[in-house]
């Protein structure tokens, strides 16, 4: 089975994303939902969640404690909650499979289940398809967009946060766990944004600074007629291209938007820029996408 047609190559290669339905099936996707729910239940809430604070500067202390926690998350199962889900002692004020936000950045190599999923045979292909020499994963997410609370992402480039040398070499695989629709918060994108390259980048500070990364440039603004929607069904995958224009609104729905989502990096002839917030570690160097 051919799962993407030249036709559909040529469109993502105009686009700058692609939609494609029914890549994985209700029971694949299930099996995702169904471990991250394991996960969620036995998560342990991060130290600077915890903490009571009353001064500015434990409250400083905090959001570096914040910072901290996501600059060292490339290789680790990390949680990412929602504004308001602790009181002061950080306990849930919401239950706890609504309080987060999103799980990252190695799910993909510490979890079995996410891990088979970002290397099956369907990825793999599709990857050789788009003629990926050596694909490497950098990254992967479990996006909740909670109902009623999950928040509005607003219009960004992936390379802004992910950028290499040269640019094009950054692709994000998008996988709907739910149906993604207008009321929880689907995926908008401008065809054809990611043929003009990146005004922003976010990189990391001198060592011993704080915050720990700063913004460089400013990001274009966008004319709201320009976004098309890209409601998609469970199962589907959308790919995204590292400089393709794209945001999701406030999920105001009562259904949440689960998604696991990962990006592959071309690493042949290519520079992963030292100054990205994600760097490979020796306990996590970037698999290898072909096994």
């Amino acid at each position: 089975m051919a799962f993407i047609t030249e036709e559909q190559i040529q469109k993502y290669r105009q686009d700058g994303y692609l939609v494609l339905e029914g890549f994985f099936s209700p029971e694949e996707c299930d099996a995702l939902r169904e471990r991250m729910a394991v996960i969620v239940e036995r998560m342990d809430v991060p130290l600077h969640c915890r903490t009571e604070f009353s001064t500015e500067q434990e409250e400083q202390l905090k959001t570096q404690g914040s910072a901290d926690y996501f600059m060292s998350s490339g290789d680790k199962i990390r949680f990412f909650f929602e504004k308001g889900v602790f009181d002061s002692q950080g306990d849930f004020l919401v239950p706890r499979g609504h309080s987060v936000n999103k799980i990252g950045h190695a799910l993909h190599a510490s979890e079995p289940v996410f891990k088979n999923v970002t290397h099956s045979p369907k990825v793999q292909e599709l990857s050789r398809k788009l003629d990926f020499k050596q694909p490497v994963v950098v990254q992967s997410m479990y996006i909740f967009k909670q109902p009623g609370i999950g928040g509005e992402v607003t219009p960004h480039q992936d390379a802004t946060f992910l950028y290499t040398e040269p640019l094009g070499r950054v692709m994000g695989v998008w996988i709907a766990l739910e149906d993604a629709t207008e009321e929880n918060g689907c995926l908008w994108f401008i065809p054809g944004s990611h043929k003009t390259g990146i005004t922003r980048r976010m990189v990391r500070t001198p060592a011993g600074t704080f915050p720990r990364t700063q913004f460089i440039g400013s990001e274009r603004t966008y004319a709201d007629e320009k976004f098309v929607m890209a409601p998609v069904k469970k199962g589907s995958l959308i790919l995204i291209h590292g400089e393709v224009v794209h945001r999701s609104a406030m999920n105001s729905s009562n259904h949440s938007r689960h998604v696991y989502t990962f990006h592959i990096m071309e690493s042949e002839n290519t520079r992963w820029s030292a100054e990205n917030w994600l760097q490979p570690t020796q306990e996590l160097p970037f698999p290898s996408l072909y096994t």
